[in-house]
């Protein structure tokens, strides 16, 4: 299941670039900008604002998830619905951030949709 914490080769995220405040698309459309990420090998990903779509929450997306980042944009586009985003794991920036149990039940979340 690691491959869900790991940037897709394909998706063109250098690592050391900062993400921070690049919009980031679901597949039916946008849903906030990056407020923090993570380049670690084994356990990359990054916090999404919200902003109004679900009243101020933020998300955590692994870097599994992720199908392209286009710098000159400054967009990253996911390969996932913004139902399924919004119906995962509920996300405490205190709490969740680097707990290993959380990482684990949010792999087991995105994992069964990964191509």
């Amino acid at each position: 299941m690691s491959d869900i914490w790991g940037y897709p080769a394909t998706a063109g995220h250098t690592a050391g670039t900062d993400l921070v405040g690049y919009k980031v698309e679901a597949t039916d459309g946008s849903i906030g900008k990056v407020d923090k990420h993570s380049d670690d090998v084994g356990s990359a990903w990054i916090v999404v604002d919200t902003g109004v779509w679900i009243f101020g929450k933020s998300v955590l997306l692994p870097a599994g998830v992720i199908a392209s980042v286009d710098n000159a944009e400054r967009k990253i586009f996911v390969s996932r619905t913004k139902e399924e985003i919004k119906d995962s794991p509920e996300f405490d920036k205190e709490k969740h951030l680097n707990n290993p149990d959380y990482h684990e039940q949010l792999g087991r979340y995105y994992h069964p949709h990964h191509k």
